[in-house]
């Protein structure tokens, strides 16, 4: 399984997410628990943590939960080079919507900032 195991409510709490987050990407494949409990718990391992910790890279990017998958399984083919699996036109595909929301997030991000400076004028 790997190193170091925890169950769900660590994972979760590592993660930032919610332990019903984590259930529904178990039953959607995206992120399958390294094993079962006695109890048939799920049990999660330091790879499965990394693995979560890069599916929520994609969280802010805006990606469909297929384009998760996608990039999921890429990452599972290499984990090491995680887009590697892709095809350049996908690599392509992903790098250009990244960027596109990169730059939403800016421009969102200098709104804050510019109300900010209004509530400091007071």
């Amino acid at each position: 399984m790997g190193d170091r195991t925890m169950h769900i409510g660590e994972l979760a709490d590592r993660l930032g997410l919610s332990q019903r987050s984590l259930r529904h990407w178990d039953e959607i494949g995206l992120l399958t628990p390294s094993g079962r409990s006695d109890g048939n718990f799920r049990v999660y391992s330091e790879a499965d943590e990394a693995k979560g910790r890069f599916v929520m890279l994609m969280k802010p990017l805006g990606f469909s939960l297929d384009e998760i998958a996608e990039l999921a399984a890429s990452r599972d083919a290499s984990p090491q080079h995680p887009l590697a699996a892709l095809s350049p036109e996908r690599r392509a595909h992903f790098a250009d919507a990244a960027r596109s929301r990169g730059e939403k997030l800016r421009r969102d991000l200098a709104a804050v900032d510019d109300f900010l400076a209004l509530t400091d004028q007071e």
